[in-house]
């Protein structure tokens, strides 16, 4: 779609050190076929009180994900300290999350069948938001308008998606943990994912030993004995393995030992797991608040092979991960389709999962050629130890695109823009403008 989006501008608060504005836009559900409908976009603009009334440029935050909706500011602090000393910086809830038309397993019940379902769900790619970032611009700062680009994971993907289909309205981009693969089909990636959680989990066990034998005696009693999650569902070894995906991020080996440490409670002699347990674990492990990334997960590395569950059938190489072994391991960021049996959230996808997981006919979301060509200039933060996105994966996409200037740094995990955001951030600004 080449014409800007349906802006309506809506409320403006204050907030200790910001001020932000509503804004709502309307844009085509598939944007090579508008007949098929439309969607809405909340956007929150932020800018610093002595932003108001100048013409400041704009950045707008790429959230990551799949399916996460932008962050709630609750004062001028992290990487927003930074960012609105001289930008108004747009935090865009993606397409089916937030305050945007919601696409959750709630909302896709109204459609007819799994089909219908697949087919709505497969215009929530990058492709789609990038399309959807460009009709937004050019409604807040019309055709000749350029703004920065701010990607957290995920949106880093939706970055170079940027810059292969629409670079003209970049000034800048900026990536924090990830910078993708431009041709790994979704197998080479669990492949070397693998790996990495296996080092997470041998450094996790490092810092809490005693924790291996409580996962261990924890995974036991769940095969033998039902326990049962708040929700109503069995809690399976396989799906309590799945916590691991937390082990990524700066805070994730304590919020796992924190949960496995209150595990037990001594009833009537006899050792149960407690109900504070289950409801912690239960609320880590349920996608109710945000379905699309697991029914979208592996879809975005589709480049037009199926995924196939990828992850699921990848996860046989390394028979560690079993939840039998004789020294159990946590998975990481993997999909597997028992997770739309077992998450009563996932239930009602299962069967368009399914079909996602099997097309075979995605548009390729890079264009290496455009990216060979490209003239912004472009800074990413490369976390040494990242769990979720390939270092080396990352390393070869620099290697391809002039202006692609890597920080390859081991202070930080995944999540290094929100432990630290004024200095990442700055130091990437930084490097775009040939100051670092």
């Amino acid at each position: 779609m080449d014409l800007a989006a349906v802006h309506i501008p809506g409320l403006t608060r204050r907030l200790p050190g910001l001020v932000t504005t509503d804004h709502t836009f309307t844009v085509p559900l598939d944007h090579a076929r508008p007949e098929r409908g439309t969607v809405e976009l909340y956007g929150r603009e932020v800018v610093a009180p002595s932003g108001l009334g100048r013409n400041q440029s704009w950045l707008v935050y790429l959230q990551g994900g799949p399916g996460g909706k932008c962050p709630r500011p609750l004062r001028r602090d992290s990487w927003l300290q930074r960012a609105c000393e001289e930008y108004r910086v747009l935090l865009l809830d993606q397409r089916g999350t937030g305050r945007s038309t919601p696409a959750t397993s709630q909302t896709l019940a109204a459609l007819p069948s799994p089909e219908a379902q697949a087919d709505y769900l497969a215009c929530f790619r990058a492709d789609a938001i990038v399309a959807d970032g460009e009709a937004v611009r050019r409604s807040l700062l019309g055709a000749e308008g350029t703004w920065t680009l701010l990607g957290q994971s995920f949106g880093g993907f939706c970055v170079l998606r940027y810059l292969s289909a629409a670079p003209g309205g970049v000034r800048e981009a900026l990536i924090t943990g990830g910078v993708p693969s431009l041709s790994a089909t979704a197998v080479d990636v669990y492949r070397a994912a693998y790996p990495r959680v296996r080092s997470k989990n041998a450094a996790y066990f490092r810092r809490y030993p005693d924790d291996q034998q409580v996962l261990r005696d924890v995974l036991a009693r769940l095969r033998d004995t039902e326990a049962r999650l708040p929700t109503g569902e069995r809690l399976t070894p396989r799906r309590l393995q799945y916590l691991g995906l937390a082990l990524g991020m700066s805070d994730g080996f304590e919020q796992v030992h924190y949960l496995l440490e209150e595990a037990w409670v001594r009833v009537g002699g006899r050792l149960e797991l407690s109900d504070g347990f289950l409801a912690a674990a239960g609320a880590h492990l349920s996608h109710v608040q945000g379905p699309l990334f697991a029914a979208l997960h592996e879809a975005i590395y589709g480049q037009g092979e199926a995924s196939g569950w990828a992850a699921h059938r990848v996860r046989g190489e390394f028979p560690e991960f079993d939840d039998a072994a004789p020294e159990p391991l946590f998975t990481g960021e993997m999909i597997y389709p028992w997770l739309f049996d077992e998450d009563p959230a996932l239930r009602p996808l299962a069967a368009a999962a399914d079909l996602l997981a099997r097309r075979d006919d995605w548009p390729a979301l890079y264009d290496p050629a455009a990216l060979a060509h490209n003239t912004v200039p472009v800074a990413a933060a490369v976390y040494a130890d990242d769990m979720y996105v390939d270092r080396r994966m990352s390393e070869q996409t620099a290697a391809a695109v002039p202006g692609l200037r890597l920080w390859i740094t081991g202070e930080y995990e995944h999540d290094g823009l929100h432990r630290d955001g004024e200095r990442v951030l700055g130091r990437l600004l930084d490097m775009v403008r040939g100051e670092a």
